[in-house]
């Protein structure tokens, strides 16, 4: 949560997409921290809970079939939520999500890291993914790396499961020189 905020530009409030919020956990945080999250989950309990225990605004959705304003966030919050997506719909989906940044937003992803390997494990889909590949996709939607890390912090990296990433939606020249004029 820290590395998303530290990387929106200004102060705030911030509106925040928080894709795959669960129970809304990380909704509460937010808003504690002053800032206008918006929630997103795929599975109908998650987003009632969501809505109970934070009153924010919770958006019930697929990942592979989302409908989110153009524009509209300044940053997207998927905490262990994006290697739910295969490997055939990633670039889509991050595109839809760089779309849904106004221009400079950040996306704040972090998922098991792993050798590009995908499939079910008991219940669950994931698609595990090097950096290397993960940026490529991220480059394919569009977006450009801040930088990256393993989690958690302080361990030898085979003991660092999670790889995160904090990418911008890109500001172009002829974008740059209207915010100047």
């Amino acid at each position: 949560m820290d590395a998303l905020l530290d990387a929106l530009p200004g102060s705030g409030p911030h509106r925040i997409l928080d894709f795959g919020c669960g129970p809304g956990r990380d909704l509460i945080a937010f808003m504690a921290r002053g800032h206008e999250p918006v929630g997103l989950d795929g599975t109908a309990a998650f987003v009632e809970m969501a809505k109970a225990k934070s009153g924010a605004e919770v958006l019930h959705q697929d990942f592979i079939a989302l409908d989110l304003p153009a524009a509209h966030f300044d940053g997207v919050f998927a905490n262990a939520s994006l290697f739910h997506i295969p490997t055939s719909e990633i670039v889509r989906v991050l595109g839809q999500l760089r779309r849904s940044l106004k221009h400079g937003g950040v996306l704040f992803s972090s998922n098991p890291r792993g050798d590009n390997r995908e499939g079910w494990n008991g219940k669950r889909y994931g698609a595990y993914h090097d950096l290397e590949t993960w940026l490529q996709f991220a480059e394919q939607a569009g977006f450009e790396e801040i930088r990256h890390y393993y989690r958690p912090p302080g361990l030898p990296r085979d003991q660092q499961p999670w790889l995160a990433t904090l990418l911008r939606n890109p500001i172009t020249d002829s974008e740059s020189e209207k915010k100047t004029q």
